[in-house]
């Protein structure tokens, strides 16, 4: 009589962006249905399969907010994307200060409207330290009754033309509207407070102080001596700064805490490190080269060292999003193929009998048209001890649809992974005060 031996972790191999539409210049197919993947075609073959969508069908989710449902976290206890990049890249933000991701664009000014004519304009190293200087600190200043009231603004640079603006004042709100228009040749927004803030004072002071500091910031660069210098050689003037997706930080429940397991994750990207931090996970800053291949293999390989410390370990990389806002459909097939490889490579030590496998993604990433990310769903496989085998035999957006998986949502996957690890609670069983999803819990013994 044979006994299969249970998994005691589970490693969520997430391919950003992998989901596309088909192309005629692919055969009508998507660009994973084009791409070799005989890795990820044996990978499905040897599990169950099926569609994931992090939200709901026709819903274009960024990687923030599809990485917080996948991580099991509803979308009232999310903080901002903002946040997010701020914790990753180390900056001090504290309690009721907020985080806006800002940058540097190219604006023309018709009839006192602000057009945008290029995202981040190329610059010198020299000239980007320049123009962070001249606008890094700003302090926006309001007599509200007798009290006079001061909102402090500073321009915290994390890579590039892009940065944090981090406000910090009494009662201010994230719920403020983006000025930040996504497509050129389109005005500047104003920043406004959400038509149904919590707080409406609140996110209307936070927004007048962020229009005064824009319209504040032009001024200042567009008198730039190096903006004369770039106009005298017809460059694009570096005149304006953008913002959108404000965070603010918030009480969450710890991963550990909300699922049972100590959770990693292997990343790159500012955001996927602050995000992890925000929820108490391991955060391992693993970085890209221009083999997207070898650097998930290296990731993986980092994982199974995890293995014994961790239950849960989050491996994760850029590539088919980076390739698919190319729009170039051709480009994401090559990255695609080169990640198979990867993929392949450790494969054979991961299915080792005690490790459950999940290969998906967060979302769909066009690679031709203006959508930026779009609402379809993506292909999920699971193997590993005791998982079914379903009738699947390729690794793609069709041929996982039928998969016994059938179709799973962004709130599915936690307890799904707690019940491919034998550590889901059986409903109405109450070994703590606390409902929770996992078994044991931190239990309390009786004493005589």
């Amino acid at each position: 009589m044979s006994t299969r031996r249970t998994a005691d972790r589970c490693i969520l191999i997430l391919l950003d962006g992998l989901g596309d539409r088909a192309y005629p210049t692919l055969g009508d197919r998507t660009p994973l249905q084009a791409a070799q993947t005989p890795h990820l075609d044996s990978f499905a073959q040897s599990g169950s399969c099926g569609l994931l969508h992090a939200g709901r069908p026709g819903i274009a989710l960024p990687s923030e907010n599809a990485h917080f449902a996948l991580f099991g976290y509803q979308e009232q206890e999310f903080p901002g994307r903002g946040l997010f990049e701020a914790l990753g890249a180390g900056l001090d933000i504290r309690p009721g200060d907020i985080a806006f991701l800002v940058h540097f664009g190219a604006a023309e000014v018709r009839e006192q409207i602000l057009f945008l004519k290029k995202h981040r304009p190329k610059t010198s190293s020299e000239e980007t330290r320049a123009f962070i200087e001249a606008i890094s600190s700003y302090t926006c200043t309001r007599n509200d009754g007798d009290e006079t009231e001061s909102i402090q603004i500073d321009y915290l640079p994390t890579k590039g033309l892009d940065g944090i603006l981090r406000l910090r004042g009494k009662g201010l709100s994230r719920q403020v509207t983006d000025t930040s228009p996504p497509q050129h040749e389109h005005p500047l927004l104003m920043a406004l407070p959400y038509r149904n803030a919590d707080d409406l004072p609140a996110a209307q002071r936070t927004a007048a102080a962020l229009n005064s500091y824009i319209a504040w910031s032009h001024i200042t660069l567009s008198k730039h001596p190096l903006n004369r210098k770039r106009q005298e050689k017809q460059q694009e003037l570096v005149n304006v700064l953008v913002t959108q997706r404000p965070g603010t930080s918030g009480k969450i429940q710890p991963f550990a805490e909300r699922w049972g397991i100590q959770g990693a994750s292997l990343a790159s990207g500012l955001m996927y490190w602050g995000l992890a931090s925000y929820l108490g996970m391991r955060v391992e800053q693993v970085k890209d080269t221009d083999n997207p291949g070898q650097d998930l293999a290296e990731r993986l390989q980092l994982a199974d060292s995890l293995g014994k410390e961790y239950e849960f370990l989050h491996v994760h990389t850029k590539a088919p999003d980076a390739a698919a806002h190319t729009k170039d459909p051709h480009k994401k097939v090559a990255a695609i193929e080169s990640l198979d490889k990867g993929i392949g490579e450790m494969l054979p030590n991961l299915l080792d009998g005690r490790t459950v496998v999940i290969i998906t993604a967060d979302h769909s990433t066009p690679s031709a048209g203006p959508q930026i990310h779009s609402g379809e769903p993506v292909p999920i496989a699971v193997a590993g001890p005791g998982i079914r085998r379903d009738l699947v035999t390729g690794f793609d957006e069709v041929q996982c649809a039928p998969g016994s998986l059938g179709w799973v949502q962004g709130q599915d996957l936690m307890p799904m992974v707690l019940n491919f690890l034998d550590r889901a609670k059986l409903v109405g069983l109450m070994d703590t005060p606390d409902d929770q999803p996992y078994w044991p819990g931190k239990r309390t013994p009786f004493r005589l």
